[in-house]
């Protein structure tokens, strides 16, 4: 064998490793996984309380708030700590599932990017029918901060999306801390890594889905864009690249508002209570609070 082959599986090996090891771990709730473009909210069923299609905006929070998960996570364990935190502050709550593959149950958004944003469309229309609301807000985590920008720019989104806030997006693809840089070197490693995972492929730093995304600008006009980023991130890299460019663009990073939070990639969208206040702040800037340590303690 080949030294490059002998190497190959290993380094795919520690790439899905350093993604998976900053995600959670999925609860044990299996179902059988959707064909790709076949949305399935995981109302786990309404497991987390929310995902309840009777619930009717108010005045004073008049949008549903659609959740999105990360890449190796599903639409209840990514939001087990924030979507309650929503609740109790008014409003209606969904999160759905994306980027399921054939045969793998418990963590999505593997899938091929454009084809999860398909999947974003058809849920977001499902809120929006059931809540009887005009518009939505969107909040994701990772991937769930990126994939939308997709659904926005090429698929009718914006007319649909109010405020769009990214945790740790990895707009610009990832290195990984430099280990994507390697993949040129082991002839047929991208090929594999596309070939089981093309929801991972897509965001690595120059792929040509990411090309599309951010060709003529990252973002479209009528949206209005939050991005919070920590400088302790060890899945996007560098956590620079998170950042978006445009006239309507909050790029928030959360070590300028408390220097005492180190939260990392996986904790600043799940635990982190002053990335939540960031949030509400960015659903709600009428009523915007200032951001400080203390606010994880609110």
């Amino acid at each position: 064998m080949l030294p490059w082959k002998r190497l190959l599986t290993p380094l795919t090996a520690l790439l899905l490793t350093a993604a998976v090891a900053a995600v959670p771990t999925a609860a044990a709730h299996a179902s059988s996984a959707p064909t790709w473009g076949s949305p399935r909210s995981s109302e786990a069923e309404n497991g987390g309380g929310w995902n309840d299609y009777s619930c009717r905006p108010s005045a004073t929070h008049p949008r549903p708030v659609v959740l999105v998960h990360g890449t190796f996570a599903n639409a209840t364990d990514n939001w087990l700590t924030l979507a309650p935190y929503l609740e109790a502050r008014g409003y209606c709550v969904f999160s759905l599932d994306y980027g399921q593959l054939p045969g793998v149950p418990l963590v999505y958004g593997l899938g091929p990017i454009d084809k999860s944003a398909e999947q974003l469309q058809a849920y977001v229309d499902k809120v929006l029918a059931a809540t009887g609301a005009a518009k939505a807000d969107l909040v994701g985590h990772s991937q769930g901060g990126m994939m939308p920008r997709y659904y926005l720019k090429f698929l009718g989104g914006a007319a649909k999306v109010n405020t769009f806030v990214g945790i740790a997006p990895d707009n610009h693809g990832t290195t990984l801390d430099g280990l994507t840089k390697l993949l040129p070197y082991f002839p047929g490693a991208e090929d594999v890594i596309a070939s089981a995972a093309p929801g991972l492929a897509d965001q690595v730093a120059g792929s040509a889905f990411l090309a599309k995304l951010n060709a003529g600008g990252d973002t479209v006009p009528g949206v209005h864009y939050t991005v919070i980023a920590t400088r302790y991130d060890e899945v996007v890299t560098p956590y620079t690249s998170q950042f978006l460019s445009g006239s309507d663009v909050h790029n928030v990073l959360i070590q300028n508002l408390c220097s005492a939070d180190l939260s990392e990639h996986a904790l600043l969208g799940l635990t982190d209570r002053i990335v939540f206040h960031e949030v509400a702040n960015a659903l709600d800037p009428a009523h915007a609070g200032a951001t400080t340590c203390l606010s994880a303690l609110s």
